[in-house]
């Protein structure tokens, strides 16, 4: 059987000797639904865009992030497109109106309302009917593998967020990285978001309806932690070098 090997931080390998965890077992298995989810998503990204079956398609795929797709679509379609491409999926974000990506836009300083999504195509696969361009399809999987290295077992728009913003070929990402929201801020502030989320819900009885207010208090601490850890592991390469 080939072997693979798995890296983990000294905390995490120690906490997982104490724990006894059967750690190949536990790989296999995440590695199992990792591919299955990624064999989906490249599947359902080869075939005509229909709509009303993306639900059916994407099972991973949030209701919110189902309807930006859709609308993303939508948009395509109404352009006259034979590909929905990245900005369409940008747009297709902005107008769902209530997806958590929006707010940690907002909260990075990045207006939804002020992001002017340029029309256009990019490189498709040439096939006939209503397609995914090459860019979109890289941004969609992109969603999927950022939504897996989360630890999440849904892909929602702050996934696609990420992906938009790391994509290197596409319009949307051209846009949001002009903007300051790139690959990394964007990741660094949903996982913030996120964490300061799920703390909002322990400790709070409903879930605030100011959230962008809590988002944006929950982001700030959590991302001077994470940039003073990234700037403690440069000094530390530098050192050893």
């Amino acid at each position: 059987m080939p072997k693979v090997n798995v890296y983990l931080p000294d905390d995490l390998a120690d906490a997982v000797r104490d724990a006894g965890l059967p750690v190949s077992a536990i790989c296999q298995r995440a590695l199992e639904q990792a591919v299955r989810r990624t064999t989906a998503i490249r599947q359902a990204l080869l075939d005509d865009i229909e709509p009303e079956q993306l639900a059916a398609r994407l099972p991973s795929f949030t209701a919110r992030l189902v309807h930006a797709v859709t609308l993303a679509a939508g948009r395509a379609k109404a352009a006259g497109s034979a590909g929905v491409t990245t900005g369409d999926l940008l747009a297709g974000m902005v107008a769902e109106g209530g997806n958590l990506a929006l707010q940690i836009l907002s909260a990075i300083e990045v207006d939804p309302a002020t992001l002017d999504v340029p029309a256009g195509t990019e490189p498709g696969s040439g096939e006939p009917g209503l397609r995914f361009s090459n860019p979109a399809a890289v941004t969609l999987e992109l969603a999927v593998g950022e939504a897996i290295g989360l630890g999440h077992n849904y892909v929602g728009c702050e996934h696609l967020l990420i992906a938009l913003a790391s994509e290197p070929d596409g319009v949307a990402g051209d846009l949001l990285r002009a903007r300051g929201a790139d690959g990394r801020a964007t990741r660094r502030a949903v996982a913030a978001a996120i964490a300061g989320y799920t703390h909002l819900r322990a400790n709070t009885a409903a879930v605030p309806t100011g959230i962008l207010s809590a988002v944006r208090a929950e982001i700030a601490p959590l991302i001077q932690r994470i940039e003073r850890l990234e700037s403690r592991l440069v000094d530390g390469r530098r050192e050893l070098s």
